[in-house]
């Protein structure tokens, strides 16, 4: 309930020289009529004007985006963008593909079978891009864990390709899996790497009992990778997993690859 509070000048209790009778009445006239308003106007919601009661659109928009900041572009409880920029695909009679316009660390299901699937580096330490912004989110708990992670070769605890698991400490889902795309103009097979990058995911993701799993673009970021070419590996990877999972969302942080992901679903789900 939106409340408002009114701070009234203690016009009585300040040391003055002695009053007359009637000023000390005409004081205390005006603190009884201002505090009465004050109280109507708290407990009848009609005085508010049209664009100001707690039901308006703005109140609500303030309190998606945390109360207070910009309700520019607030997100829904999953992570996507509150201006509907979101679509679904049936790929079994028990299996979504969502595909929606988000922050990844916002999104969430249950709390429980749930993840979120981390663009990460060989060292698994955190990096710039979504990496840095789950390392951020998930807080220092998610560095430790990963330092943790044994490393196969020194400072490699993910090799291109596979995936890893660890909680999600401070954020809504309840783990994260890394994984490691391959460097688009470096990478000798990418097609082959960034397509074992999505497989190696979901099944971890199965092995742990997850039935919810977000994707963000995997290898588009810094690693180069064109768009186009990029979905349609990864939608074509995840359709092999029809039936195993609830829902498999694409997060996808920007308008030019939330659409192309979208207009390559079209032909492949």
């Amino acid at each position: 309930m939106f409340q408002m509070t009114c701070v009234i000048p203690s016009l009585l209790s300040k040391a003055t020289p002695t009053p007359t009778t009637t000023t000390t009445r005409v004081l205390r006239n005006l603190l009884l009529f201002s505090t009465a308003k004050i109280t109507s106007l708290h407990h009848n919601p009609s005085f508010f004007p049209q664009t100001l009661k707690p039901s308006s659109s703005i109140f609500s928009q303030m309190s998606e985006s945390g109360g207070g900041g910009s309700a520019k572009a607030p997100f829904t409880s999953s992570g996507g963008d509150a201006n509907l920029q979101l679509a679904r695909f049936s790929i079994s009679p028990s299996s979504l593909v969502v595909i929606q316009k988000g922050d990844i660390t916002k999104w969430s299901v249950d709390g429980a079978s749930d993840a979120i699937v981390n663009a990460a580096n060989e060292r698994m330490l955190g990096g710039g891009g979504v990496d840095g912004a789950i390392h951020r989110a998930a807080g220092p708990e998610l560095r430790a864990a990963c330092w943790d992670v044994p490393e196969v070769r020194p400072s490699v605890r993910c090799p291109t390709r596979e995936a890893r698991i660890t909680p999600g400490f401070r954020l809504p889902v309840s783990h994260v899996i890394h994984t490691v795309g391959p460097i688009y103009h470096t990478d000798d097979h990418p097609e082959v790497s960034l397509q074992s990058a999505y497989r190696n995911s979901l099944k971890l993701a199965k092995e742990n009992n997850i039935q919810y799993i977000a994707f963000p673009a995997l290898s588009c970021g810094v690693y180069g990778y064109p768009f186009k070419d990029a979905s349609i590996i990864a939608i074509s990877t995840v359709k092999e997993f029809a039936g195993d999972f609830k829902e498999v969302h694409f997060v996808l942080f920007s308008d030019d690859i939330y659409n192309v992901w979208v207009e390559n679903a079209k032909e492949l789900l």
